[in-house]
Formats: structure tokens, C-alpha cells, sequence
């Protein structure tokens, strides 16, 4: 009955870069702006699988290390009880360009002073958060 009344909601999402230091991006067909890759946590699956997966659907990529936990943050503007896992992942490869579909419009790797037109703020705010220009914050 708890958990009927009030479900919590669990998402991931990465500042996934190249060995290049390009941070790979994606944008979406049914929301505006360009996103790190990520998504929910499905049943019975680990952050770290959920990472792995999402990451391969977005954008065909594999880490070649282990995923850095950064922060994990309430997500209002989703729903009251919602939270996102944030990782690093450093030296991710990809297997393929990502063409786009029906959930991906675009995707690729940037260089951090090159970045797309139209990057969310969340994805502006992280940005300045991993590079130390500003501590985390605990709201997505």
C-alpha cells in the first residue's frame, strides 16, 4: 500500500566523454534541447546496469572504465519523489554513429567550448558543477 501511494521514480544520467574530452550528447525528438544520455531505472535493474543500457540505446556507447558516481539529485520538475544518479564516465567508445529515430533526433561528441546550440540548463548547471566552477547542487 506504501509504495502504491507514493512511488519513487529513479533515473540516471552521464557526462559521458572520449578520450578526446568530447562529451557526447543527445537530442531527443519529443522534448527541446540538447541532454546528457539517461534514463529510468527499470525493475530489477542496478543504476549501474541502467547506466550501461541507456547509454548503449542513446548513443551505442561503451565504457572502457568504471562509471564515477558524482551526485544524486531531486528531480521536481519531474514529479515530488523523483531522484537522478549522476555519472562520469571517462574514455567512452562508440561502436557506431547513433542514427537518429523515432527517440532520437541527434547526437554526438562536443568539445566543452563547443557545445550545440539549445544545451538544457540541468545539462549547463552539471557542466559547471563537474569542472568545479560551482559546488553541487541537490535539485536536478
Amino acid at each position: 500500500m506504501f509504495a502504491a501511494q507514493r512511488p519513487l521514480t529513479l533515473g540516471v544520467r552521464a557526462a559521458a566523454f572520449d578520450r578526446a574530452g568530447r562529451i557526447f550528447l543527445v537530442r531527443h525528438t519529443y522534448v527541446r534541447g540538447w541532454y546528457m544520455p539517461g534514463g529510468g531505472v527499470e525493475v530489477g535493474e542496478t543504476v549501474y546496469d541502467a547506466l550501461e543500457r541507456e547509454l548503449a540505446e542513446e548513443g551505442n556507447l561503451a565504457m572502457a572504465e568504471p562509471p564515477q558516481l558524482f551526485a544524486v539529485y531531486h528531480n521536481n520538475r519531474s514529479s515530488r519523489r523523483d531522484h537522478v544518479v549522476f555519472f562520469t564516465c571517462k574514455n567512452v567508445s562508440q561502436s557506431e554513429i547513433r542514427r537518429p529515430d523515432l527517440e532520437i533526433a541527434d547526437s554526438g561528441f562536443f568539445a566543452l567550448d563547443a557545445l550545440p546550440e539549445g544545451v538544457t540548463g540541468a545539462t549547463q548547471r552539471r557542466l559547471a558543477e563537474l569542472s568545479g566552477d560551482v559546488p553541487p547542487d541537490s535539485r536536478w
